[in-house]
């Protein structure tokens, strides 16, 4: 339950509600548990009083020639009668009903127990339409035949509640002070302890764009330190990331900025040109430079869409035959520029399971880009080979793909797989994408890739180019 109510949810609103709306809520109950103790507390002293009267008016029953009398002297009359703010009744009568004195309409005691010698009750009644209290008890008198009287006091009750008013507003007349001081107080609290989250946003809000550096923990309330923590780590990936891409764009410029000027210098080159043959020379190595220009920029772009999306892009189940089967049919023009021999090796796809979950486009760029690397290391005449093995045991797929090229050392197997990196002697063009995107790809779909020789005799010994995926497939 709220007392104040907020377009936009606050935190300090939201602990205020919760401290105050008890608090409200709880007076009146603590108002009304105050009445009825303090009822209690008023009628104990009037009800000892009663007793005391009722066993005094037994006392002045008397035995006379056998029979019982009561006499009550006026003055002892007088003092009963009078009182200023409630009246007194009494009465003596047999058990038959016979009135000795006092007032005949006291109504008598409800017949709920067996008459006690000398026990004193209390119970509430109404008389002349007053509602009274009455205390009764039954005493016996010594006659031949012994007998019970019945001697009652009855007596108004505003007396009673005069005084527990009197006690109800000694208790509650200060809670109208100390309740606005209680308020006061846990607003005072409230601002003193939120003010923590108040220098942790300000000290927020005055760092600059670019800094990254964690927030101290060590000046926050214990409550906010996971908070805390939760922030740091987002500004550490955060780091990580805007460095990712300040570096991929560095990178990116700088491999853009050679095909760019060589466009440039060889159109320069053909306006000067005065013989058509020179230039049909220049205008082809534009086509040239403009084909490599947008290669670059085809795997930067698959490389961006690789990193950028990975986990949060749907997956579903994908068939890896299929996939590698139009890397190839893709790759085959360019294979038989090279004359290369371009092969597959491996189940097909109603032999044996080669389904996995992730994503298509993704697996077939990661399969393309590596059919291409191996075609780009491969010289003329030489053979390139896709091999999709199935290990009925653990249930997982290995994709390898085989090239007769000059191979990659050692060394070197681990740099491949960094962005614009190329292995250094080779003279091939590229732009040094085509692992990366591969990696980062079965990254995204928890898969290892690594790279081995084939073990051909130097000067090309191969390379082969592993990548291990999981099948949610159960071994057979």
């Amino acid at each position: 339950m709220k007392i104040f109510q907020r377009e936009k949810r606050s935190l300090f609103g939201e602990i205020l509600d919760w401290m105050l709306t008890p608090l409200l809520l709880l007076w009146p109950i603590s108002l009304a548990l105050t009445w009825l103790v303090a009822q209690n507390i008023a009628g104990k002293p009037f009800d000892r009083g009663l007793e005391y009267n009722v066993q005094a008016l037994a006392k002045l029953v008397t035995v006379r020639e056998g029979r019982a009398q009561f006499s009550l002297p006026a003055p002892a009359r007088e003092i009963l009668r009078t009182d200023d703010s409630d009246q007194l009744y009494y009465q003596v009568r047999h058990s038959n009903g016979d009135l000795l004195g006092g007032d005949r309409d006291l109504p008598p005691p409800p017949q709920e127990s067996p008459p006690i010698d000398g026990e004193v009750r209390l119970r509430e009644d109404v008389m002349l339409g007053q509602e009274v209290r009455v205390a009764y008890t039954w005493t016996t008198i010594d006659t031949p035949q012994p007998q019970l009287l019945l001697v009652q006091v009855a007596e108004t009750l505003e007396k009673r509640k005069t005084l527990a008013t009197e006690i109800v507003k000694g208790v509650m007349v200060p809670q109208f002070v100390t309740l606005p001081l209680a308020v006061l107080l846990v607003w005072l609290a409230l601002v003193r302890g939120i003010r923590p989250l108040a220098q942790l946003e300000r000290r927020i809000r005055a760092r600059k764009a670019d800094d990254m550096s964690p927030i101290d923990e060590t000046v926050v309330p214990e409550e906010v330190v996971p908070l805390v923590s939760s922030i740091n780590d987002l500004l550490t990936r955060l780091k990580v990331s805007l460095s990712t891409q300040k570096r991929f764009l560095a990178d990116a410029a700088h491999q853009l900025k050679t095909p760019l000027a060589g466009l440039r210098m060889q159109a320069d080159l053909a306006q000067r040109q005065a013989d058509a043959d020179e230039v049909k020379k220049s205008l082809k190595q534009i086509g040239l430079s403009s084909i490599r220009a947008t290669h670059t920029v085809n795997q930067l772009l698959a490389l961006a869409r690789a990193e950028t999306t990975g986990r949060s892009l749907a997956k579903s189940q994908v068939d890896l035959v299929d996939v590698i089967s139009e890397a190839i049919q893709e790759s085959l023009p360019r294979a038989l520029d090279k004359q290369i021999d371009l092969g597959y090796e491996g189940p097909q796809a109603a032999q044996a399971p080669s389904r996995i979950e992730g994503n298509g486009t993704l697996l077939k760029e990661m399969v393309r880009n590596l059919i291409d690397n191996a075609i780009n290391y491969t010289p003329e005449g030489g053979q390139v080979t896709v091999r999709l093995l199935a290990d009925r045991f653990s249930g997982s797929l290995s994709l390898l793909v085989e090239d007769t090229g000059p191979g990659i050392p050692p060394a070197e197997r681990e740099l491949v797989f960094e962005p614009f990196y190329r292995a250094l002697g080779t003279n091939v063009d590229g732009s040094g994408l085509g692992l990366a995107i591969v990696a980062e790809i079965a990254e995204q779909h928890d898969a290892e890739v690594s790279i081995e020789s084939c073990g051909r005799p130097s000067p090309l010994p191969g390379t082969r180019v592993i990548v291990r995926l999981r099948s949610p497939q159960p071994p057979i």
